[in-house]
């Protein structure tokens, strides 16, 4: 019976949460035309509460003492599931923009979205001409006052634990000596993962961690500080994990 709630309750829970999306979308896209996405930035949030709060999750955030919430900053954060930008969205107290797979931006609507609102293109390939411009482009954003979220494992994870970082995220924040948030997302493996369709009752809890700055730091110092971030980042996802570990029988219908 229980199996059969779930079920009913997740599609229930796509249907309004698509429905809202859409609808609303439709209004910010209409809005995007004539307004800076910078000055419709309340819009948007209530979309990601509204997203958050539709899905049945409950969501808090915790910031530690040495976190800056007026630095603009690179927050560099775990990747979960289709969730995670909402989520990012609610935590991060700042006006702030994401590195996305430029394969994204050839969606018709979506990616017309994306561009208008400020988010930056990003190639698993390219070479020193691409990185320089993706680099231009970072800086414009933070010398305008607008952070930046990178996911550095560059894919979601499979099984819940934070994975291996890339190196260019930190590469960036290191060229232009931008300070680094490291960003934990805890509970949102027990929602909803890669591969599934099924949303199961959670709390997803953010976790802004110590502002780290950059400024001095050397090329060699880069593989300290993906350790330290991702020690960081790890931590409170891995204690997550362990007090809720996921207990589900089946992992539900797929997706391709």
């Amino acid at each position: 019976m229980r199996r059969l709630y779930l079920i009913l309750r997740c599609g229930l829970i796509w249907a309004v949460s698509s429905l809202h999306f859409f609808t609303v979308c439709t209004f910010l896209v209409v809005l995007g035309i004539f307004v800076d996405p910078r000055w419709n930035d309340r819009p948007q949030r209530i979309l990601c509460r509204n997203i958050v709060r539709l899905a049945g999750l409950r969501f808090r955030k915790r910031w530690a003492p040495g976190f800056d919430p007026d630095q603009t900053s690179i927050f560099i954060c775990n990747h979960v599931n289709i969730f995670d930008a909402f989520v990012v969205y609610c935590g991060i107290p700042q006006f702030v923009r994401g590195l996305e797979l430029e394969s994204h931006f050839k969606i018709p609507v979506y990616g017309w979205m994306m561009s208008r609102f400020g988010n930056i293109p990003v190639s698993r390939g390219g070479g020193p001409s691409y990185f320089k411009a993706l680099l231009n482009r970072v800086r414009s954003h933070l010398q305008d006052g607008i952070s930046v979220v990178i996911f550095a494992e560059g894919s979601r994870t499979l099984n819940g634990r934070v994975g291996p970082f890339q190196k260019g995220a930190f590469v960036i924040a290191q060229r232009l000596g931008a300070p680094i948030v490291p960003m934990s997302v805890c509970g949102s493996f027990q929602f909803c993962r890669k591969g599934s369709i099924m949303l199961y009752p959670s709390q997803i809890t953010v976790h802004l961690h110590d502002t780290i700055q950059t400024k001095g730091l050397r090329p060699k110092d880069i593989p300290a500080l993906m350790d330290r971030v991702h020690r960081m980042i790890a931590e409170p996802v891995e204690e997550n994990l362990r007090e809720h570990p996921c207990g589900h029988a089946a992992p539900g219908p797929k997706f391709s």
